[in-house]
This record gives C-alpha cells, sequence and structure tokens, in this order.
C-alpha cells in the first residue's frame, strides 16, 4: 500500500466515524467478497454533481482493491463523498444497474425482465447527495433484488493541519507539540521551532539560533483526523517567545502557533527549622519569713537625763 493512502475498509466496516481526507490524498478500497463473483464487483462513488461507477476484479483469495489516486482527489470539489460496493449473488448479474446515457437506474428484474428506469441519478432532474445514495441503497435492498452490498463514507476537503495548544515551558523542560490534520496516514510533515529573536545577520556578527526542527509522519487517528506529534528537549533554549510552524512536505499546507520558554528560576534557600530543647522548669522559690533584727539603743545614763531637767528648771527660775 503506497504511503500517503487512506485505508478504507467497506465490508462488514463497523466504525461509525467518517474519515476527513484532503485533497491529493490517496483513498484505497479494500475488501472480501466471497463465492468469488465471475462479472466481479460494482464500485458506486457517488457525491454532489459527481458520480462514478466502474467494475472491480476480485482476487483469487477473494481480496478485492481499488485505488483513488492522488491526481483523482486533487480537483474533487470539498464535501462528502458515498462508496456502495455491489455483489451480484446467486444469480451472477447485476439486478440494479446504470445508464449513463440517460442518467438513469435501471431494475433489471422488473419490466418482464426488460428492465425499468426507477429514478434519475445523474444529469437533468437527477437526485442529488446524500439523496441518490439512499435512493440506491434503497433499490439495492429491495425484496426482489438478491444483490447485497456494503457502504462507506469519507468527506474530503482541502490539506488542513491543526496545532494544539502547547502551552509555557521552562529551559531544560521536555515536552511534546502535537496536532490534527486531514492529511493520509504515511504523510510528512516538516515541524520547526524557532525564537522569535533569531533573525539572519551579517558574516562579521553573532547569531544565536535558539530551536529545533524535523520530519514527523502522519500517524492513523481514532476520529476523523489523523495524529501527529513531534517531541521537544529545551535544555539548550533560551528564555524567548517561539513559533511552532508546521509544512506539508508533498501536500501545500501549513500552520503556526505560539509559546514561550521561561527561565528556570534556581531553588529558594532552604529554611531550616531548629527545634531547642525544653527549657526545665524553675521550681517555685519558698521565701523564709522575714526576720529583722533590731538592735537595741543603749540607754541614756540617768546622771545625765536629770541634770538636763535641773538645768531646764533653773532657767526657768531666773526667768
Amino acid at each position: 500500500m503506497p504511503a500517503g493512502a487512506l485505508d478504507l475498509d467497506p465490508i462488514g466496516s463497523s466504525s461509525s466515524n467518517i474519515v476527513t481526507i484532503a485533497n491529493g490524498d490517496s483513498v484505497m478500497i479494500h475488501g472480501i467478497a466471497t463465492g468469488h463473483p465471475q462479472k466481479g464487483l460494482q464500485l458506486w462513488i457517488i457525491s454532489y454533481n459527481y458520480l462514478k461507477v466502474t467494475t472491480l476484479a476480485v482476487n483469487d483469495d477473494n481480496t478485492y482493491l481499488y485505488e483513488l489516486k492522488p491526481v483523482d482527489t486533487q480537483n474533487l470539489a470539498s464535501g462528502q463523498y458515498f462508496f456502495l460496493v455491489q455483489h451480484p449473488m446467486m444469480n451472477g448479474q447485476f439486478d440494479i444497474v446504470y445508464d449513463p446515457a440517460s442518467g438513469k437506474i435501471i431494475n433489471k428484474q422488473l419490466g418482464d425482465g426488460k428492465g425499468m428506469d426507477i429514478f434519475t441519478i445523474s444529469g437533468a432532474g437527477s437526485l442529488q447527495s446524500p439523496d441518490g445514495a439512499q435512493a440506491l441503497v434503497n433499490a439495492i435492498g429491495s425484496q426482489n433484488i438478491d444483490d447485497t452490498f456494503a457502504t462507506y463514507s469519507f468527506y474530503i476537503s482541502p490539506p488542513t493541519a491543526l496545532i494544539n495548544p502547547t502551552g509555557n515551558h521552562m529551559v531544560g523542560d521536555k515536552f511534546t507539540i502535537s496536532g490534527s490534520t486531514n492529511l493520509a496516514a504515511g504523510d510528512e510533515l516538516m515541524v520547526d521551532v524557532t525564537s522569535s529573536s533569531f533573525k539572519p545577520t551579517e558574516k562579521a556578527q553573532s547569531g544565536e539560533f535558539s530551536g529545533i526542527s524535523g520530519v514527523v509522519k502522519v500517524v492513523q487517528g481514532s476520529g476523523s483526523y489523523n495524529r501527529w506529534s513531534f517531541d521537544v528537549d529545551a535544555t539548550t533554549f533560551k528564555p524567548d517567545e517561539y513559533i511552532v510552524k508546521i509544512s506539508g512536505i508533498t501536500q501545500d499546507v501549513t500552520a503556526s502557533t505560539f509559546f514561550n520558554i521561561l527561565e528556570r528560576l534556581p531553588p529558594k534557600s532552604a529554611t531550616t527549622t531548629v527545634t531547642l530543647p525544653a527549657t526545665p522548669a524553675v521550681p517555685a522559690t519558698t521565701l523564709s519569713p522575714l526576720t529583722v533584727t533590731t538592735t537595741p539603743k543603749s540607754p541614756i545614763p540617768c546622771w545625765i537625763a536629770l541634770g538636763a531637767l535641773a538645768v531646764i528648771a533653773c532657767k526657768r527660775k531666773r526667768n
């Protein structure tokens, strides 16, 4: 299977997702047709103002394969496309066929076996997709028709690539830039991560480059779109605003976004908590009763005291 091809399996497919592919990508349709019909299978591709009816050969191992090549999908109009793979079953013939001259769908089991027009699928007055596709399903599924079928559908649009929000990071971080695209699995994208301040310099000047680039492959997605991712190691990056740009290698598709690399600050000094041993409790002090010692004064000798009184008495008599 060529790189860049979208792998569709209409027979027995139970996927509820409708795949979106890009103009210019291949579409591979394959499956198994039991009973090995001698006339092969009939493939219908239906969209607005578009109809293709062709026959598919069945291989010896009962497999079949059909490719819509890049040149086929390059100019297809945007919109939904329906596939129908028709098996002739027991009678070995297709009971519902297309008449390109009239644009009519013919039921060959009607009109006494000569066939009868049942509706118009191309040209003036035709049923447009999805009405035409539904009418075809109803016709092949009717009770008087033993043919069986399998269906699938996809959207086609110009090449698109999206970048998921990257967020800010620190110098030295390792992280992944990712996104989605309608490009087929196997297609390649160029991813450039460049510092916004980087620019060409004169030969005598020093130009400091900070960034990274590389090529990634698109991988199968779980939904309508496929996925891509790119790993970044910011060890050598300088703090700055950075531009992320993706571009197709073989497809004309681009997308871009911005994010910041911030300076990693040194860790703060550790604060040490010292736990001091508990201070032992000071026992309560018991005070002894205060004892006051008084030294008695020596008594005045009697003769001094009597003398003083005598002096006082004499003074009074004289007066």
